[in-house]
Order: C-alpha cells, then sequence, then structure tokens
C-alpha cells in the first residue's frame, strides 16, 4: 500500500481542448494542481479562489497557459456571479475543490463558529456554484463535475466532527445529483483524498482525538500524495476519459479505504 514515488506526470495536450473549466481553491494545492493540468491539456480554465496575491501569482507564472483568476470568497453569491461570468456562459466542466480542516474536534467539543465555517466552505459553497453551472450544463446537454471530498467522508476515523459530516454531505449532494441530471447528459463524481501534500491547515486541536485518531493513522495512513496526483484522478474524472462514470466515489488514497 502506498504512492507510487517515481510517478510522473504525463499529460495529453488536447483533452480539454475547446472546453471551458472551473476549478475552486486554485491557488494552491489539488486545486492549483488541477487548474495547471486542464490548462496544459488545452482547456481554459476559470482559476477561483479567495487569495487574489497567490491567484495573481500563479495566473503570472503560467502566462503561456488560459487561465483567469477570480478572486473572492467563494461561499457569497457575488463571487458566484464573478466565477459564472467570467465562463462566459459556458462550462464543460467544474472542479469543487476548496475546502478546510476541522481542528479534530469530537461533536462535544464543537462550537458553533468551526461547525458552520466547515460547512459554509464545503457544503455550501459548492451547492451555490454548481446550482449555478448546472442551468449552462443543462442547456448544452453535457457537462462534468467533480467534488473533492475526502478519506474522512468515506469513514469516521480521518478528521473531527465537523470536517467528518462536510464531507459525508458533499457525498450525498454528488450521489443525489448523479442520479437526478444523469439522463440529462451530465455527470458527477467525487475524488476522496487521503493524506495529499496540499496547503489546507490541520491541526489537533483536541485531546481526545488525539488519544484515539492518533494511533490509528499513525498504522493505518499511507504515503502522503501530491497534489499532481490528485489531480491526475480528478482531470480523469472531468474529461471525457470518464464517459461511462457517474455517481462514482474514487478513493484516491493509496489504498488506505481498502483497509
Amino acid at each position: 500500500m502506498g504512492n507510487e514515488t517515481g510517478w510522473q506526470e504525463v499529460t495529453s495536450a488536447d483533452r480539454f481542448a475547446g472546453k471551458t473549466a472551473i476549478v475552486t481553491g486554485a491557488a494552491s494545492g489539488i486545486g492549483q494542481a488541477t487548474a495547471l493540468r486542464i490548462a496544459k491539456e488545452g482547456g481554459r480554465v476559470i482559476a477561483a479562489d479567495i487569495s487574489k496575491e497567490r491567484l495573481d501569482d500563479f495566473v503570472a507564472q503560467n502566462g503561456s497557459l488560459d487561465l483567469v483568476a477570480v478572486a473572492g470568497d467563494i461561499s457569497t453569491e457575488e463571487t458566484v456571479a464573478a466565477v459564472v461570468a467570467a465562463a462566459g456562459g459556458r462550462v464543460d466542466a467544474l472542479a469543487n475543490v476548496a475546502g478546510i480542516m476541522d481542528n479534530f474536534a469530537p461533536i462535544h467539543e464543537v462550537d458553533d463558529e468551526r461547525w458552520e465555517r466547515v460547512f459554509r466552505i464545503n457544503v455550501t459553497a459548492l451547492m451555490r456554484l454548481t446550482r449555478a453551472v448546472v442551468p449552462l450544463m443543462l442547456e448544452a446537454g453535457s457537462g462534468s463535475v467533480v467534488n473533492v471530498a475526502s478519506e474522512a467522508g468515506l469513514r469516521g476515523s480521518a478528521a473531527g466532527a465537523a470536517y467528518t459530516a462536510s464531507k459525508h454531505a458533499v457525498i450525498g449532494l454528488t450521489k443525489n445529483s448523479a442520479v437526478i441530471y444523469g439522463p440529462k447528459g451530465l455527470r458527477f463524481n467525487a475524488v476522496a483524498p487521503g493524506p495529499t501534500m496540499t496547503g489546507i491547515v490541520a491541526n489537533w486541536g483536541s485531546q481526545m482525538a488525539a488519544e484515539r485518531l492518533g494511533p490509528l493513522m499513525q498504522a493505518n495512513v499511507p504515503t502522503p500524495a501530491t497534489a499532481a496526483q490528485l489531480a491526475a484522478s480528478i482531470t480523469f474524472l472531468l474529461s471525457d476519459d470518464g464517459t461511462n462514470v457517474n455517481g462514482a466515489i474514487l478513493a484516491s488514497d493509496g489504498g488506505w479505504s481498502a483497509l
């Protein structure tokens, strides 16, 4: 079990040619790697993130690629509208990557502020952007959405109560959307990453959680994947290569979910 340390990304030049994709969380980590891969493979990418400085740096460093930066809080209707407007009336693919971690707190230690923030970013923002994009996909008769869930959406031992509940919600939204929109030509799938070298911050804020979950993670968690490895999983599902895949939850976790 684990990741292939010698793996090298191999892009396909025209896999997203002529297509417009939206990627959230695009200023760092998995979101940035996903935006970069789609753009390298010929796509036009609306790169959204709350950090304007990092987003602008990313776009500037890749001036030869078709990247359009939209900075703002994706959980607000204002930023959602700006992202959709930047797409110019066409969205072929949507990668909902943006998210935050909790502090591993079990339910009796969770405060309202943390709970509401985790759900606002991990679930509500994803719902609002998807809600805005689906009508464009329905009009086109095609479209692919990939939501980034987590190993915490598959088990109860990977995070705290808030994050775990939020990622289970992401998986529920993915499956429901796959059922509803599949006959209309839209595909909805999710990727459930395990440990990944990315920008998300995860600090132990609960002694109870550390005592209970720490030993489980030390025994079972595989070597962290790179952001590019996760981007490979996401772009497979977003692309036409995933043509017959709808409603799937792809565990991209080095085998952790098999334990």
